[in-house]
């Protein structure tokens, strides 16, 4: 019996182990960082909202090379959307581009969005860029 609950804490850590997100290597050369403010028409914003849900958790979970998409809204006025987009490399975000879910979030949400102004940004401390996501559990 003590055979048989051993193998099975084995099988489940294993298993365990195998469903993790694959990890990268961060090259502090090679990542790109993006910052997209998007103001939404206000009659789309829930809409608008679920659609961009879906794409980000899309984009993460599904696209190795994805390391961040984190939406976010202004408190004042949730009409003014901002996206910090890391990726991997350039590599990783022109593959972003031609992924099924981001094509389908930028054709379904055209007619939502009033602005688009997508700014390239750098880190200031390379060092704690890899820690960045870590605290979260």
């Amino acid at each position: 019996m003590n055979k048989l609950i051993a193998f099975l804490i084995i099988v489940l850590f294993v298993s365990c182990n195998q469903s993790k997100k694959p990890r990268i290597d961060f090259d502090s050369d090679k990542v790109m960082i993006r910052l997209s403010e998007i103001q939404i028409e206000p009659e789309y914003l829930e809409e608008y909202l679920s659609i961009l849900k879906e794409e980000a958790r899309a984009s993460v979970e599904l696209e190795p090379g994805v390391i961040s998409i984190f939406p976010m809204y202004q408190k004042e006025n949730p009409t003014q959307i901002r996206i910090l987009e890391i990726y991997a490399d350039e590599d990783a975000y022109r593959k972003h581009l031609e992924s099924p879910h981001f094509k389908q979030y930028k054709t379904t949400t055209l007619n939502m969005v009033k602005s688009l102004n997508l700014i390239d940004m750098n880190y200031i401390d390379e060092a704690t860029m890899p820690l960045v996501f870590k605290k979260i559990k």
